[in-house]
């Protein structure tokens, strides 16, 4: 039976994005917002005057994890932390939120669901807020589907500019202690989870990686190139950067053997079969999608999208429920393991042209 109280929450991490974790579980009315942590005391007093009042606020996670009416955790920190941060939320009996990357590293990705695994009563979901976008859900579908036909390409890139002053800002940002990586790790890993999850998902990825615009200033990639290999033996590619011109520009390619469609910027740019009316048959569900999605709330910055608010209203459902979230560590980690794979590929690679 669904529990009746509202899901206690503690948002840890009171940076950029906590803001807008904040918010929605504020717009939740089953969610309320109890605590606020991070290690710098007046970031966290802020967070808790300005986006969740009556909220009490900490420097230590620990008093989280103690606090016996907190239920659930929301992980906003930087990517090193999360996987100590989720499994001793989950240890101590919480449900886990967090944030993308859900680990740094492939130990901390074993460790985060080993942790899962040892609770299966507790819910841990990972940020991947585009997968709640009804474009993204339809395209899936399709290609499932074989609408189509037979997936032969699949392709994508994010070009966005991150100048050095970003990364001084946090002295984690673009260290492979810290942040396990650059571009392809923090920015451009939404759009790499959309190509894999609406193809189906790859099985290999061979990768090249250069810093070619931050020289000095991080010690990680800025620009990434990926192939893949498509679980369902169509071939793929990946490409990045936060040394370009454009502020934000996202592309993801869907071709097979019957049709393509495109999405550009999160819009749907072009949509063709060779089949004129089964395509107009597919524009009219896709229609029908985006329709029914348009009410999603709040849309916060443009390249986040609408899908927070959806996915922490699912979150919360998990926990009030007992149901398995939308995106589990598990669901999370087949995108983080590939994303390990191609650092891990580029390190070779860079090794092997030396």
């Amino acid at each position: 039976m669904p529990s009746r109280k509202k899901v206690r929450v503690a948002v840890i991490g009171c940076g950029v994005i906590s803001e807008l974790h904040l918010r929605c579980f504020a717009h939740n009315p089953d969610a309320e917002v109890a605590a606020v942590c991070d290690l710098v005391p007046e970031r966290a007093r802020r967070a808790a005057r300005e986006r969740a009042p009556g909220a009490r606020w900490t420097t230590r996670a620990a008093d989280v994890f103690a606090d016996p009416g907190i239920d659930a955790v929301s992980v906003c920190t930087d990517h090193a932390s999360h996987a100590a941060l989720a499994c001793a939320a989950l240890a101590a009996g919480k449900h886990v939120l967090c944030e993308k990357s859900l680990a740094r590293t492939a130990g901390d990705l074993r460790r985060m669901l080993a942790a899962a695994a040892a609770r299966p009563d507790l819910a841990a979901a990972a940020v991947f807020q585009h997968r709640f976008e009804p474009l993204p859900r339809v395209l899936r579908e399709l290609v499932a589907e074989g609408a189509f036909g037979r997936l032969v390409a699949a392709t994508g890139s994010l070009w966005t500019l991150r100048d050095d002053a970003y990364f001084r800002k946090d002295a984690w940002r673009g260290t492979r202690k810290g942040e396990g990586g650059s571009v392809l790790i923090n920015q451009a890993i939404h759009y790499f989870d959309l190509l894999l999850w609406i193809a189906g998902g790859a099985d290999a990825a061979r990768a090249f990686a250069a810093n070619l615009g931050h020289e000095g200033v991080i010690e990680t990639e800025d620009t990434v190139a990926v192939a893949l290999r498509m679980r369902g033996g169509a071939l793929g590619s990946f490409t990045a950067t936060s040394a370009g011109m454009p502020q934000w520009r996202s592309a993801l390619v869907f071709q097979g053997s019957a049709g393509c469609a495109e999405m550009r910027d999160d819009r749907l740019f072009s949509l063709s079969l060779a089949d004129k009316a089964a395509e107009k048959r597919v524009r009219a569900r896709v229609d029908r999608a985006l329709a029914a999605g348009a009410d999603l709330f709040p849309k916060g910055r443009d390249y986040y999208g609408p899908g927070h608010q959806a996915q922490i209203d699912d979150f919360v459902r998990a926990v009030r429920t007992g149901r398995r979230p939308f995106v589990t560590f598990a669901d999370a980690a087949e995108t983080d393991a590939l994303v390990f794979a191609a650092y891990a590929s580029a390190a070779r690679e860079g090794r092997a042209s030396r």
